[in-house]
């Protein structure tokens, strides 16, 4: 097959594609309901968007994939969309999402009220309903927690051959580095990440649960987490010799990262979609949608699962999450510059 013929067959299977998408559009649409399409996984959100038909008798329609295919879902459909919401993981995701002019403003003084402004898009597109914090696990049997400090100080001699990381290709890994660059600057942040990698005691692995195990046992001392893996794997091994590490407020505090939600730029049904968001930022939703996961309600006022909660107050950095998209290109770019892979 020439270069020619090559491409005309590409072509035609985008737009073939796409068609598909577009013509497929309406066998998720429910006029009487809301359609949301959600990165987060079914056994997340269906309890959610049940106990909300319960309360205000509005179907919810939803469709579950990655972030990038729902995105580029939405795109190709464009005002032909059915869907009102999108759900999706980490700040980064839903900077991008707003900056492809997926998701409309909403003003509304409800989430103003219930979601921090570091938690929320500057122009209101995109709103954090739970949060992650990326923060430090030590091996309880090895190491003195008055040795840690933040995530700078991992690149001090002291934790040679004692780190382990996730790999870089996960968006989790991009917007942490991504907020270190808005913290530090780029060239500082590089020196640091350097550092790391100087410091692994073995190669990256693949999720946080490989690097969490790999503390546990000894492999290494150290790691880079979010809470949430903790949580997990100790329902089902509470015996297990790991804690977290909260560096504090001096050295720029803990990282923190959302799931988050914004409504759709063709929302068929916006008002309706405004009040469900402004529903899941407050009381008992609020408390469901980050208890199913391990997570922190993004709702200062909204206690967290009794088992999150055990793990401690922190402080969280007030940077804007809007950073972590802005930023994550610079990201990615270093960490293949010092061999973090």
């Amino acid at each position: 097959m020439d270069m020619r013929s090559a491409i005309g067959k590409r072509l035609a299977v985008i737009f073939f594609a796409t068609l598909l998408v577009v013509l497929s559009a309406g066998c998720v649409r429910d006029e009487a309901g809301l359609v949301i399409y959600t990165e987060r996984t079914e056994p997340l959100i269906r309890p959610i968007f049940e106990r909300y038909t319960e309360e205000t008798g509005v179907p919810i329609t939803f469709v579950t994939d990655k972030a990038e295919a729902l995105m580029q879902r939405l795109d190709a459909e464009g005002a032909n969309t059915p869907t009102d919401i999108l759900m999706t993981v980490d700040a980064g995701n839903l900077w991008f999402a707003a900056r492809s002019d997926l998701l409309a403003a909403v003003d509304s003084r409800v989430l103003a009220a219930n979601i921090p402004a570091h938690l929320r898009d500057p122009g209101n597109r995109w709103f954090g309903m739970s949060v992650r914090a990326r923060t430090i696990v030590y091996n309880t049997d090895k190491v003195d927690p008055t040795d840690l400090e933040g995530y700078v100080e991992l690149g001090n001699e002291r934790w040679h051959g004692r780190l382990c990381l996730r790999t870089s290709k996960k968006v989790y890994n991009q917007s942490l580095v991504a907020m270190l660059i808005a913290a530090y600057g780029e060239a500082r942040t590089e020196e640091i990440v350097a550092a790391w990698i100087e410091n692994l005691a073995a190669d990256v692995f693949a999720n946080d649960t490989q690097v969490l195990r790999a503390v546990a046992v000894g492999q290494c001392d150290v790691g880079i987490v979010n809470s949430y893996y903790l949580g997990r794997l100790l329902k089902e091994e509470p015996a297990l010799p790991l804690r977290l590490f909260w560096p504090p407020a001096e050295s720029g505090g803990v990282h923190v990262n959302v799931s988050g939600v914004g409504v759709t730029r063709y929302a068929d049904h916006y008002d309706e979609a405004v009040h469900f968001l402004e529903w899941l930022s407050s009381g008992e939703a609020q408390q469901m949608f980050a208890s199913l996961n391990l997570e922190f309600p993004a709702n200062p006022n909204i206690a967290a699962d009794p088992l999150v909660a055990g793990w401690g107050e922190f402080s969280p950095s007030q940077l804007n999450l809007a950073r972590a998209g802005e930023l994550q290109a610079d990201a990615v770019r270093l960490m293949d510059r010092v061999g973090y892979h």
